[in-house]
């Protein structure tokens, strides 16, 4: 056995005492750890509670419109959210769930709402149900009733809510609105011809308000107040906002046969099976309501002699409005980035700085600007460039397209400058050195090495561009409003009308006979045509990131 010297001489290493360990503080039960839930747990409570009372809201209103789909679907989303939100497993549907049904609401359902509408008559005469064309019809052909009284009368109102506050030959005071009927009140004060002058919970509206608002007039004289809950007793109506008679309707509808029957001259109407009702000699009423109609929409597009001239004259000038948008704008953007991309160019960032201006400035109010200086008789363009000459920019027909697509071109090159010199920045420059070499000339180069490297990153926004020229409805309805009309059309199109803007005028939104099923037809064949090219387009995208 073998000894170390060194653990021989050294001394034994005395015990070093244990320090006693500090006793531990009882753990406390999990009933008495729980301290309540905290601020966010509080926070999501008020927000939901929130939700639910908003929820609610329009699944009453919903119900009390007999809008059973709209009621089903917002029960579904409330019980859903609640599911979510309170349960601890769908922690990713708590951040999706808000985006996706603002997806639902405000695409995919305007996306199906809008192809349901193509295959309807929807449109003018044709805007609502058959009981509310029903409806329509009948105070259509009201007429005063001969034997009936005037009664002193009183334009009411509480907030935009306007009323009849009449006087009956008994001196009792009635006040009614176009949804409900005459009901007594008391408490009114009435002058010494009888007509309400105080009515409580109501402001009496001066007689010189009536005078001086066409607006408030319009709608007196348009007023109806039922009479009671019985259509049959007729209702009051007023021509000058002082006395009020009975008028009651010449029509009486039969809900079983579903005519309506002119009392006057016997005339009897029946459906017609296209939303209008028809007598047996082909009169029509002016109320109708709205039914499927197939494809007669996409058929009155291409085949009625009053759209389908006009509306190819638009598709051909839409495409062509896009392209040259695109190309022009592009080619300057890039000839301009070409220019000043030179390093040996000085001042070339403020000069940048000058050409990217027009982007900054909204674009309405730019073509609302290009539309005055335009104007054939005051507009500095002919003043300044044209010696005072009265040349009709907007008016004639091509010199319209041509004041567009300038406009246009001005509003958007400084985008594609933008866009061209980062992408002529991100170019690598070792290419272009191995063509100098070779003896590429500068033609050469840009032909054949830097437009195609460029076109692989500017394609994609290329087709954007495209798709957002095809329905650039500001610069069409801001400039020229879609103007100067076809001549001898019957239809409100003209000659720089794109799509877009036909289908704006289609609809009746500016006036006019709206016709919102074949608005919403044209839309479709918008969406259609738009996708088919830009799938088209990236698929030669693909080809050219390949090459």
């Amino acid at each position: 056995m073998t000894i170390n010297q060194d653990d021989a001489v050294r001394p034994a290493r005395a015990a070093e005492p244990r320090q006693p360990r500090e006793p531990r503080e009882p753990r406390e039960s999990h009933a008495r750890s729980w301290k309540g839930p905290g601020g966010g747990f509080l926070v999501k409570l008020l927000l939901m509670m929130l939700v639910n009372a908003i929820g609610l809201a329009a699944i009453l209103t919903a119900y009390r419109a007999q809008s059973w789909v709209i009621l089903g679907v917002m029960v579904v989303l409330l019980l859903v959210a609640d599911w979510i939100y309170f349960s601890k497993r769908a922690v990713p549907m708590k951040y999706l769930y808000p985006g996706l049904i603002f997806l639902a609401v405000f695409q995919v359902f305007t996306l199906f709402y809008t192809g349901y509408v193509a295959f309807t008559n929807y449109g003018t005469g044709h805007l609502g149900s058959q009981q509310q064309a029903v409806d329509a019809a009948m105070i259509q052909n009201e007429q005063r009733v001969e034997d009936s009284p005037s009664y002193p009368l009183a334009v009411v109102r509480d907030g935009d809510e306007l009323g009849f506050a009449i006087t009956d030959a008994d001196g009792v005071v009635s006040v009614g609105t176009l949804d409900t009927p005459l009901e007594e009140v008391g408490g009114v004060v009435v002058n010494e011809g009888g007509t309400p002058v105080e009515v409580p919970g109501w402001e009496v509206v001066p007689r010189a308000d009536l005078f001086s608002d066409a607006d408030l007039q319009a709608q007196v004289t348009s007023l109806r107040v039922p009479v009671s809950d019985d259509a049959d007793d007729g209702s009051i109506r007023t021509r000058e906002g002082s006395t009020g008679t009975v008028y009651l309707s010449t029509l009486e509808w039969d809900a079983a046969a579903e005519t309506l029957t002119d009392t006057a001259t016997g005339v009897t109407y029946s459906p017609d099976g296209r939303g209008s009702f028809v007598s047996p000699d082909g009169d029509r009423l002016a109320a109708g309501w709205y039914v499927g109609v197939g494809f007669e929409n996409f058929q009155r597009a291409f085949t009625d002699s009053a759209y389908a001239g006009p509306l190819l004259q638009v598709a051909l000038w839409t495409f062509a409005f896009a392209g040259l948008s695109v190309l022009t704008a592009f080619g300057l953007g890039l000839l301009f980035a070409l220019i000043y991309n030179d390093e040996r160019l000085r001042g070339r960032k403020i000069i940048r700085t000058v050409f990217i201006l027009p982007y900054a400035f909204p674009a309405f109010m730019s073509a609302l600007l290009w539309r005055g200086m335009l104007n054939s008789e005051f507009g500095v363009i002919n003043d300044w460039f044209f010696l005072g000459a009265n040349i009709g920019w907007l008016s004639d027909p091509l010199l319209a397209k041509i004041a567009v697509l300038w406009v246009n071109l001005w509003l958007s090159y400084p985008y594609w400058l933008l866009v061209t010199t980062g992408a002529l920045q991100a170019l690598p420059g070792d290419v272009a050195e191995a063509a100098r070499i070779d003896g590429a000339g500068r033609w050469r180069q840009f032909r054949s090495i830097t437009l195609p490297l460029l076109m692989v990153s500017t394609a994609p926004l290329a087709i954007a561009s495209f798709a957002f020229n095809f329905n650039n409805f500001t610069i069409i309805f801001m400039l020229t409003g879609g103007g100067p009309t076809f001549p001898g059309a019957s239809v409100p199109l003209g000659s720089t009308d794109i799509l877009i803007s036909a289908i704006y005028q289609i609809s009746g939104v500016a006036g006019g006979r709206a016709d919102y099923g074949l608005a919403s037809a044209l839309s479709i064949v918008v969406f259609i045509v738009i996708g088919v090219v830009s799938a088209l387009a990236f698929r030669q995208t693909r080809k050219l990131e390949e090459i």
